[in-house]
């Protein structure tokens, strides 16, 4: 009788966890099918996540590098990006770095730190400067270029909105000001990119970015009319590929924008063509 009495309580038990579970999986697609309905789907742009996509270098690597770097050296200066910033030059080094005689004329007597990984994305940023890149430091200038690889999807991250990588960008501006209150932004907008089809997203996405300079601590710089043909597309005399420019590109990027960067340092400006003043020399 004891028995047949616990196997009737373990069915039981069993039969309504069953219901239980079916209730939860009803109203997650509910929830699910409501956010459709309402068109709000979640802004994966702003959630902070590692490393998404595989690409030449370490991600976990590079990420404890510049850890370490900012430990032993002083930083002043902090370019924050992708792979079209990775590849710029500086250190941590980088086993593709195409502008490196540049990035030493204009930001190696700067302490500059290159935190630009490539693949990364909005998100990928985010949790990077949520987790120590941050910590200790307090550089007078943040010089951010994000926000293209958001437009391409992959079977690890979606592809996200204009709006949605505006939203990201500006997160990761505010995290910035939140830990280095008084750091300056540079905010750059995201450069050309081929084929066609990314023309009128990125205009659209810098139509958006260039709003944040209303915050006192945010300076916009869009370097379109350096990079850009009459079609929006990339010059090709300054691209190395589709999306990243070569030598002569970060040469005219790093001129157009030294005016801005050297004020907002506070310091004399690079002469293009011309070893920067080491100062007291």
């Amino acid at each position: 009788m004891k028995k047949r009495i616990e196997k009737i309580i373990r069915n039981s038990i069993c039969f309504y966890a069953v219901i239980f579970a079916f209730q939860i999986q009803a109203e997650e697609k509910k929830a699910q099918s409501e956010a459709q309905v309402k068109g709000s789907p979640e802004n994966t742009a702003i959630i902070p996540v590692q490393k998404l996509e595989n690409d030449f270098y370490d991600w976990h690597d590079r990420h404890k590098q510049v850890v370490d770097l900012i430990t032993k050296k002083p930083v002043d200066v902090i370019f924050i990006g992708d792979s079209i910033t990775h590849m710029f030059g500086g250190v941590p080094k980088s086993r593709i770095a195409r502008g490196s005689k540049t990035w030493e004329r204009y930001y190696g007597h700067r302490n500059a730190i290159n935190m630009g990984f490539g693949w990364d994305r909005t998100q990928n940023v985010l949790w990077r400067l949520a987790n120590v890149e941050l910590e200790g430091i307090a550089p007078k200038v943040a010089v951010i270029l994000i926000g293209t690889n958001n437009r391409t999807g992959t079977g690890n991250a979606r592809q996200n909105t204009p709006e949605e990588i505006a939203q990201g960008v500006g997160a990761i501006c505010k995290l910035i000001h939140k830990k280095a209150p008084n750091c300056k932004i540079l905010l750059l907008a995201v450069l050309p990119r081929s084929p066609d089809r990314f023309v009128k997203p990125i205009k659209e996405i810098n139509q958006l970015l260039s709003t944040l300079d209303k915050e006192e601590y945010i300076s916009f710089l869009d370097m379109r009319d350096q990079f850009a043909d009459d079609k929006g597309l990339p010059r090709k005399e300054l691209m190395q590929d589709t999306v990243h420019p070569n030598a002569d590109g970060y040469q005219v990027w790093a001129a157009t924008m030294e005016p801005v960067l050297s004020k907002l340092m506070s310091d004399q400006a690079v002469v293009p063509g011309k070893a920067a003043a080491v100062e007291g020399k």
